[in-house]
């Protein structure tokens, strides 16, 4: 049976919500800004640098590009329809099925909880190992446990946290700028390597490979659709906070980019786990090792907080609309935090840690995240029709159609693994949507 949706006050014109309405727009502006930046850069920058060369900031470019095409249409949707839920929610109005309205969400709940899976074995691996010499997987489930319980504590700590990790991962990323410039002032460096594209390959084919991982270091400002409930106005703040805080994302990474080639060689990031520890130690200006090791843990710390923060909120919403067991909808009385559900995507992650590496998981996020974009890109076109009384946010036409373009071009880059990955995913959620149905039905013959 489908519980109470979230409705409308008459006097504020805003919607009502069993969650706590706490998140300013600058919180907004540092949750998407931190949720943007993290393991991407931390732990794929040496991947991308693998499939381009030492033009490692063109993808990024690219990706960011491509990113801001489907913020665009997030802004107008999330300001039409603020509710837990995000690209689930778009997707009921638009398509009015509860099976593609429940495989879009599973879709984003399930690339949630596999990025967090990757978050942790990345939290687990080389920077970690620079501290202690632990089991990856152990040390991964500890991570996700206490990420777990931080959420559970409430929306405002778990931002509060996030507002101090995100200053101190963009803090590391301003160091490795700043370091390639002292590499350079001294005469070292290779300035030449930002031109330089993979041999064998041309440079648009090895740029486009390259920005399938480039896209992951972008994605996660769509998570901000699902705290939407918790925002205070969000019909005016949300635009501003997210395009900026993409926007800024994209000047750090850019300058990233550039920095990692000058000081080390394409070969040597691709076969680093910790490819920004490798500018340290070349730059070696006294910084040490566990220094910037701590720095890149904070970074993954708190990309896992925000996306879990994310699936728990989706859960919530889900459930609240029928679309997965109602059970999950349980909220702490006192806290007023989705307690049910973040527990189920705890353990979710926990057992997606023993499924792959970082960079297969980051795959497959970004092919479940595509599914997600070209669903709710055309659902901004579809809903232009549905009329609200309130003012929204509204993107040009062409914005969501050249990012069902963008979308279907990156669809193309995906491996075999990463589809079969991806199915098998499906396939569980299709059994989760069958069992869902199947107890509600028999919950409704019951009380007959």
């Amino acid at each position: 049976m489908k519980s109470p949706e979230a409705t409308e006050s008459p006097e504020t014109g805003t919607a009502r919500t069993p969650l706590k309405r706490v998140i300013t727009g600058k919180l907004l502006f540092v949750f998407i800004l931190g949720d943007v930046l993290g393991a991407g850069i931390y732990a794929l920058v040496g991947e991308v640098a693998g499939e381009v060369g030492g033009a490692v900031w063109v993808p990024l470019l690219v990706a960011l590009a491509m990113a801001m095409l489907t913020a665009s249409t997030y802004a107008e949707l999330v300001t039409k329809y603020p509710r837990a839920g995000g690209a689930s929610v778009f997707a009921a109005h638009a398509y009015k099925s509860p099976i593609v309205s429940f495989l879009v969400g599973f879709c984003m709940l399930a690339a949630g909880v596999t990025s967090a899976a990757g978050l942790s074995l990345a939290f687990a691996g080389d920077y970690l190992k620079v501290f202690l010499d632990v089991p990856t997987v152990a040390a991964a489930v500890v991570f996700l446990l206490v990420v777990a319980a931080l959420n559970a504590r409430g929306i405002s700590e778990s931002l509060r946290a996030n507002v101090v990790m995100t200053v101190v991962e963009v803090s590391g990323l301003v160091a490795i700028v700043i370091l390639a410039a002292l590499v350079l002032g001294r005469g070292d460096g290779s300035p030449a390597r930002v031109l330089e594209f993979k041999e064998d390959i041309s440079p648009a084919l090895a740029v486009l490979g390259a920005a399938l991982l480039a896209f992951y270091s972008f994605v996660g400002f769509e998570t901000s659709a699902n705290i939407a409930e918790e925002v205070k106005d969000v019909r005016r703040v949300y635009p501003r906070a997210l395009f900026s805080a993409l926007v800024t994302a994209g000047l750090v990474y850019v300058a990233v980019g550039l920095a990692v080639s000058i000081v080390v060689s394409p070969a040597e990031l691709a076969d680093s786990s910790g490819p920004l520890l490798e500018v340290v130690r070349v730059a070696d200006v006294g910084i040490p090792p566990t220094a910037f090791s701590a720095v890149a843990l904070i970074a993954v710390a708190n990309g896992a907080l925000l996306t879990m923060i994310m699936a728990s909120r989706l859960t919530f919403g889900m459930a609240r609309d029928g679309l997965l067991p109602i059970a999950l909808s349980k909220v702490l009385p006192r806290r007023q935090t989705p307690w049910a559900a973040i527990i189920a995507t705890t353990a979710v992650a926990i057992a997606l840690c023993a499924t792959g590496s970082v960079a297969a998981l980051a795959e497959t996020v970004v092919l479940l995240l595509l599914f997600v974009f070209v669903s709710t890109n055309i659902a901004v076109l579809v809903l232009r029709r549905d009329k609200v009384d309130h003012s929204h946010f509204t993107t040009p036409t062409i914005m969501p159609i050249l990012a069902l373009v963008t979308c279907v071009v990156l669809l193309t880059q995906q491996s075999a693994a990463t589809w079969l990955r991806t199915a098998i995913l499906l396939l569980v959620g299709l059994a989760l949507y069958g069992v869902t149905r199947l107890t509600a039905r028999n919950g409704q013959t019951v009380q007959r």
